[in-house]
């Protein structure tokens, strides 16, 4: 018997030792499946977290970039649509009563211009473009270059000051005349830096400048020739204006004493 309840004794002995080296192994397999549980639930989300940014993604270059494309599509292969306004006839008449009338007024202020606009012969200068028109009964018979004031300032001393421009206005041909002299003033002697010479002195007296032909406007503006043919069309006299040989000589032909010159 104390053999038997030794055996007994010994065996539950190595039970509880087989059972207590267990209890390790049982908590370290329970914690293992946890957490391949949880490694398992979060990577799901990571994936269901990239498929959702995926799809937002997708529809964010659809608004954006492939929709408008698609409706610029859709209007370019789009064909127009005409529509027709219906023209009624009262219409059709209102719009003939207003031609009428525009008719009417363009025909009383052509008669009114043609009251305006002399018959006789008359010169028209642009300042700003150096161009000259020659009219005779209400009829252009020749336009070219000219040359008008350069519009620059002279000094000499305080009390004496010129400004080179052409005036604007209306003038009348007071004068004509062949082979001008043309009688230097003081200011052209000063522009050169020489000495003024004594009014009647015989250098102050030039034979060539005015070139063949001179039409005079009073306040010593004229229309006459000039020797710098080439620098017609530009803004480089005193306030005089220059012309070439031939328009000159049409412009002193067709004009007469109290012919007027318009100045623009």
């Amino acid at each position: 018997m104390a053999m038997d309840s030794n055996r007994i004794d010994s065996s539950s002995h190595t039970y509880n030792q087989n059972r207590l080296s267990q209890e390790p192994s049982d908590r370290k397999a329970g914690i293992g499946f946890w957490h391949r549980t949880a490694t398992r639930i979060f990577t799901n989300i990571a994936l269901w977290i990239l498929e959702i940014a995926a799809i937002v993604a997708f529809l964010a270059v659809f608004v954006l970039y492939l929709l408008p494309y698609a409706q610029e599509v859709s209007l370019r292969t789009r064909k127009p649509q005409s529509h027709s306004i219906p023209v009624h006839d009262s219409t059709a008449t209102d719009f003939e009563k207003a031609a009428s009338s525009i008719e009417n007024s363009i025909a009383k202020l052509q008669k009114q211009l043609d009251k305006f606009t002399p018959t006789a012969a008359y010169l028209t200068i642009n300042t700003n473009e150096n161009e000259f028109a020659l009219y005779h009964k209400k009829k252009l018979v020749r336009q070219g270059l000219c040359s008008t004031g350069k519009y620059v300032m002279l000094e000499a001393g305080e009390n004496q000051k010129w400004i080179f421009k052409t005036p604007r206005g209306v003038r009348k041909v007071l004068n004509k005349q062949t082979s001008p002299v043309w009688t230097k003033p003081d200011w052209a002697y000063i522009e050169e830096g020489l000495p003024i010479p004594p009014v009647n002195h015989p250098s102050r007296y030039d034979a060539y400048a005015l070139g063949e032909y001179k039409l005079d406007l009073g306040n010593g503006y004229m229309v006459h020739g000039t020797l710098y043919q080439r620098l017609l069309g530009k803004p480089v006299t005193h306030g005089c204006v220059r012309m070439g040989d031939e328009d000159l000589e049409e412009v002193y032909k067709t004009m007469s004493a109290g012919s007027k010159v318009y100045i623009y």
